[in-house]
């Protein structure tokens, strides 16, 4: 008997909570006849085995797609809102590859994107469902490299480490250099940054 759905993907996101930088989401289908050993919350893995399950996932998945929101995107529509935007376009993007939408979308959290297919909010999903736990370690890998690139541009404020977290060393860095253009100007640390720079 043929499955209910031919086509599910997993969905989840990185970097709702840092100061700086995009959120980004990713969208995975798994191919059933490539399993993936290991996959699970991108949280509880090491750097090492998300950079390589990062490449088994690219390989053996029957699709992928991540997108991103950016700290623009973020400023003008709130937090949440870029996020469900990023998720929504990496469910979307999957039709490049499927030549249609995916017939299901399971997403983790409790609130899902607009996009008109079936949707289902799974909380914990990346430690419930194998194509979130993917999709997890997609947007995590992906956003840690982002960050990377971030620190070149901007070394001082030492993104490399903590990831645009709001750690101590990020908020001495914010008020001894100010917010960068990569900064989340809405976020209340960087904007009372601001406030203080203008008195």
């Amino acid at each position: 008997m043929p499955n209910e759905y031919e086509w599910i993907c997993g969905v989840d996101e990185a970097g709702r909570g840092p100061l700086a930088g995009s959120v980004v989401a990713a969208a995975v289908i798994l191919d059933p006849l490539k399993p993936i050993e290991g996959l699970k919350d991108s949280k509880k893995l090491t750097a090492k085995v998300r950079d390589e399950l990062f490449d088994i996932i690219i390989r053996d998945s029957k699709a992928w797609c991540i997108a991103e929101a950016s700290a623009a995107e973020i400023d003008a529509i709130n937090i949440l809102q870029a996020t469900m935007l990023a998720m929504k376009r990496a469910i979307e993007g999957l039709e490049k590859t499927l030549g249609r939408l995916p017939d299901k979308a399971l997403i983790d959290g409790n609130r899902c994107p607009k996009v008109n297919i079936e949707m289902e909010a799974i909380v914990k999903g990346d430690s419930k469902v194998q194509a979130i736990s993917a999709a997890s370690i997609l947007a995590k890998v992906t956003r840690d490299r982002d960050m990377q690139v971030l620190h070149e541009a901007y070394p001082m404020y030492g993104f490399n480490q903590h990831m645009g977290y709001p750690t101590p060393m990020h908020f001495n860095a914010l008020k001894e250099f100010g917010p960068c253009p990569a900064h989340r100007k809405t976020f209340a640390p960087v904007r009372e940054v601001m406030e203080t720079k203008l008195l």
